[in-house]
């Protein structure tokens, strides 16, 4: 069995606690003993919370991103993809049983008191955005659509479906997501 480096072993933690209980209710203390580190170990690695809280939402984004990829491997029609990427929100709310967006609670918490933060999550929220469009962009009638305003409509009913699932504690909203998507694409 492969041994986890103390590095990652912190970052792992640290995002489980982080998406958990929240940045702010979480100490380096506690990150420190449930990665049973010594403290020495966690700077070295990281000189402070944030730095750590940065690698966290790096570690996120990829494994967002890798994760749609893998999803959608094996499709090549624009519209599958869009449709399964309905899918894939769905089963990432679904394994988190239902907590919610781990960028849209990170920055509900630090809003606009962490710059840095802040400017990346509205970055990833764009790289959703992007992979939208270039997806949309590859629609056939793309000619007869305005691509922004299919693009800005999709990630909306995505973001909403993915709060009213996170209150609701469901995915039901997904199911009307993929439905409203389909009628736009078709």
């Amino acid at each position: 069995m492969k041994t986890e480096k103390v590095k990652d072993r912190i970052i792992r933690v640290a995002s489980d606690l982080f998406y958990k209980q929240g940045f702010n209710s979480t100490g380096i203390n506690q990150i420190i003993a449930e990665a049973d580190i010594a403290i020495g170990s966690l700077y070295n690695h990281f000189s402070s919370k944030n730095e750590l809280l940065q690698a966290y939402l790096i570690k996120e984004e990829l494994g967002w991103f890798n994760g749609f990829e893998d999803h959608t491997v094996n499709l090549s029609s624009p519209k599958d993809k869009l449709l399964a990427l309905v899918d894939y929100r769905k089963k990432l709310q679904d394994s988190t049983n239902f907590a919610g967006c781990h960028f849209i609670k990170i920055i509900s918490e630090v809003g606009e008191s962490n710059p840095a933060i802040s400017d990346f999550v509205k970055k990833h929220k764009e790289k959703q955005k992007t992979l939208i469009n270039d997806i949309v962009r590859e629609l056939p009638e793309q000619e007869s659509i305005n691509i922004n305003e299919i693009t800005e409509t999709i990630f909306l009913v995505l973001e909403g479906a993915l709060v009213v699932s996170t209150i609701n504690k469901n995915t039901t909203g997904f199911d009307h997501a993929k439905k409203i998507i389909q009628e736009l694409v078709s």
